[in-house]
């Protein structure tokens, strides 16, 4: 223990010193070139939380149309609805703009336990793999945590079904076993393969997801199986127990179709041809409805343009929201954006993406120079009441990203909670029922403040 004796008048000294530090420490002034737009992102702000419209209207869209997957006739009627209710909100040059989009069905499917016991499994075919022939595939399984142990175990491998069993880490880093699995697997001979899906341990609930097939392999059937299934596979088969399955797969890639963005805009007041581009992916797999991924994306940043219509607020850039069409499976949709606007891509000022999510706590990331990371932070003070003032980095998204590539165009994301949105993603449990009102109006409000700003600054966004 050390003991320290404080003289009379050192004390009163070390007193006088921490008073002056304190006085000396200001808090940093607010920006004032942010003055003439605080009044109406309050008036934004107050509007977004006034009730649960936008929760509302996601409710309508999800309950209505239920899962939109590219090519079907659910995504084809939101499109319809969408397009009608952008014009009934008083947006302007309301307008579809088609795009080609991949058609693949998967029909009716299953995975039995056959050996030990006999137990039907959760499953869920990955978007764009083949089918299995009439009767399944009926064969062992091969149980590997990598693709490093896959390949130390080749030999064991031909007329197997591997089950990758990799323990989910991120999205980022767990996601390749999904995309690249069943090429890996058939390299060595494997007859079909199975994924531990891909997200936290839910309630048994198989995540589906698309793959890739590699050039030059056979194309095997790929199927996500429960991350609890998965485990109990790798216990009866680190007790030495022969594991026999029957996968069956009615899977199958037909001829693309045609399908559309939709676009709507408030047209800004003086610089017209400068865009603030905000928006989400309109279509979703083909279990749940597709609430989170990403119906609530698109609802939070078309409000963004509804509620500047309905306070009467024109920007002086335009606005524009686009649901985009095909991001599960191919981001067609990202690209025909681009490349129809390709000659206006450095005229997009910033390009806002929502498809993570509105779980809290949510953040806000940003992609973009210096100068203009430091003007964001600036509008990043506006939403202090809502508790979302520090923004940082990590702007981005598969829609968006196109056209920014193209126009060296700053990125902004709105993203909620990781744990949340994964547990759920690309799942039947994908509904509007685990989505709060209050995290929706949430994001609404944010990204109205937000887009408004951008698009009415004196000075545009700094590349």
């Amino acid at each position: 223990m050390f003991r320290f004796a404080f003289t009379g008048a050192a004390f009163v000294a070390l007193l006088s010193l921490l008073a002056f530090s304190r006085s000396s420490v200001q808090p940093t002034p607010p920006p004032s070139w942010l003055d003439p737009h605080r009044g109406n992102v309050e008036r934004l702000i107050k509007e977004a939380q006034a009730d649960q419209f936008a929760w509302n209207r996601l409710a309508e869209l999800t309950d209505t149309f239920g899962a939109r997957f590219s090519g079907s006739d659910n995504l084809a009627r939101a499109i319809v609805w969408a397009t009608e209710t952008m014009k009934k909100d008083g947006l302007e040059n309301v307008r579809t703009e088609s795009v080609m989009v991949p058609r693949w069905v998967r029909g009716n499917e299953s995975l039995e336990l056959m050996a030990p016991p006999q137990q039907a499994l959760p499953m869920l075919g990955l978007g764009g793999s083949v089918g299995t022939p009439a009767g399944g595939i009926e064969a062992d399984v091969i149980v590997v945590k990598t693709f490093d142990e896959l390949n130390q175990r080749a030999g064991e491998v031909k007329d197997k079904i591997v089950l990758f069993n990799a323990v989910y880490t991120s999205y980022g880093q767990t996601n390749a076993y999904r995309t690249g699995g069943a090429s890996a697997a058939a390299r060595h001979g494997a007859v079909a393969s199975l994924v531990r899906s891909i997200g936290p341990t839910g309630l048994r609930t198989p995540h589906t997801g698309n793959q890739t097939y590699a050039e030059g392999v056979p194309r095997i059937p790929t199927a996500a199986i429960t991350a609890e299934d998965a485990e109990r596979l790798q216990r009866l088969a680190d007790r030495g127990e022969r594991i026999r399955v029957r996968l069956r797969m009615d899977a199958r890639t037909e001829a693309d179709v045609e399908s559309f963005n939709v676009v709507g805009e408030i047209r800004g007041s003086e610089l017209p041809d400068e865009i603030v581009l905000v928006g989400g992916h309109f279509d979703s797999w083909d279990v749940g409805t597709g609430a989170s991924d990403d119906g609530v994306g698109c609802i939070v940043t078309w409000e963004a343009a509804r509620l500047m219509t309905k306070l009467g607020i024109r920007p002086r850039r335009t606005v524009r929201v686009v649901l985009f069409t095909n991001e599960e499976n191919g981001i067609r949709g990202g690209n025909a954006y681009r490349d129809l606007y390709l000659q206006q891509a450095e005229q997009h000022v910033l390009a806002i993406e929502s498809d993570s999510g509105v779980f809290a706590p949510a953040r806000i990331g940003f992609t973009g120079s210096e100068a203009a990371t430091r003007m964001m932070r600036d509008i990043g003070t506006l939403l202090a009441p809502l508790g979302l003032d520090n923004m940082g980095p990590g702007g981005g998204g598969a829609d968006i990203g196109p056209i920014a590539a193209a126009g060296k165009v700053p990125m902004l994301a709105y993203q909620g909670d990781a744990a949340r949105y994964f547990t759920i993603h690309h799942t039947p449990a994908d509904t509007i029922d685990r989505i709060a009102p209050e995290e929706v109006s949430k994001a609404a409000a944010a990204l109205a403040a937000i887009t408004y700003v951008v698009a009415d600054a004196r000075e545009r966004l700094p590349r």
